[in-house]
This record gives C-alpha cells, structure tokens and sequence, in this order.
C-alpha cells in the first residue's frame, strides 16, 4: 500500500468545513520525502539551492507552544532555545482544536520561535510535518511550510518555517472561519 493517499472529503472536515490534520490516511512509504526512515533531507545551510530543507527555527503559534498539549510530545528535548516571537502579515483563524494562520496582509501573529537541537532537527522536522499533515508539492495539504520573517521580543528578524493554511483551506476560513482577535492562540476567547 505504499504511497495511497485516501482522502474521506467531508468525513474528515472540521470547524468551517476544513479538513482536520491528520485526517487523510498517509502511508509513511510513499516516498514524498527524500531522508533515510521517511525523513525529509536536511542541509545545514539556508538556501543551499540544491533540493534540501533549509535548517531554519520553527515558528509555532498554537498547540505547539509551551503549555499546549502538543508543546511536550514534539518538542520536549529536542529544543536549544524558544522564545517569544511575532509573525507579521498573518492572521489566525479558529480551528477544531487549534489554530491557523493565514497570511494577510496587516496582520500579527502571537507565538514563540523554536530552535531544534541540532542532531534532532530532521526527525523533529518530519514529526512536525506529519502532525501539519504537510508533504512538498501535495495539492492535499491542511498546512504548507513557508519561511517568514519573524521578529523576536528584542526586534532582530530571523527566518523560520511557518506552518500556514493552504490556499484551499485559507479561502474558506477567510469567508467562513472564525478569527481569533489579537492573534494569539493563548488569549482567545478571554
């Protein structure tokens, strides 16, 4: 059954119609990623130009944070450093049990920007990828992973991977979803 993909539709949307990570059936043999045991490859070297993953930090604005369910099971000990960051030019929406960010223009999003261990960086990359339900070039995808400037708490920039709606996902939040004011996860509804 390597490399199926079963897709259930609607069986699988959540809050305003969107497709839930995880929610489409993936076997890890499909061969989308091109590193040893299902891996993505990974190169040391931003922009290397020669088909690796750039190793950049991880901005994570939802269930990925410290205190989120999710922050202990990906991201415990397999981290040098997360501080507080802030990704301009998206907005998050309400999703079933965690956030998206969509990108828009005027936008702020609340989060933390995370700095993998670097002997951790392709398996944290490829479990990150899974949880996202994202692989390069998937017309499927829930998230896509795009590198965006994000600033720090002392202003400095840095480039991360951020994991955004995909465009089809990011149209029906726009005109169905529900937006989480103020751009932080943490805060919404209070």
């Amino acid at each position: 059954m390597a490399g199926v993909v079963q897709d259930d539709g609607d069986a699988v949307r959540g809050a305003g119609g969107v497709s839930a990570p995880g929610a489409r059936l993936r076997d890890t043999g499909d061969h989308r990623h091109s590193g040893a045991a299902g891996e993505p490859e990974v190169s040391g070297v931003a922009g290397a130009g020669d088909g690796r993953v750039r190793q950049l930090p991880f901005f994570v604005y939802g269930t990925l944070r410290p205190g989120e369910h999710n922050h202990d099971l990906f991201l415990l000990g397999r981290t040098e450093s997360e501080v507080p960051g802030r990704l301009s030019g998206a907005v998050l929406y309400e999703g079933p049990g965690y956030p998206y960010a969509v990108e828009e223009p005027g936008g702020v999003v609340c989060g933390e920007l995370v700095t993998a261990v670097p002997e951790q960086y392709g398996p944290l990359l490829a479990a990150l990828d899974r949880l996202e339900d994202y692989a390069a070039g998937d017309p499927g995808n829930v998230y896509e992973r795009v590198a965006r400037d994000v600033a720090r708490a002392d202003g400095t920039r840095v480039q991360a991977w951020v994991y955004v709606a995909a465009p089809a996902v990011a149209a029906r939040l726009r005109t169905r979803g529900k937006l989480i004011e103020g751009g932080d996860w943490r805060l919404r509804g209070v």
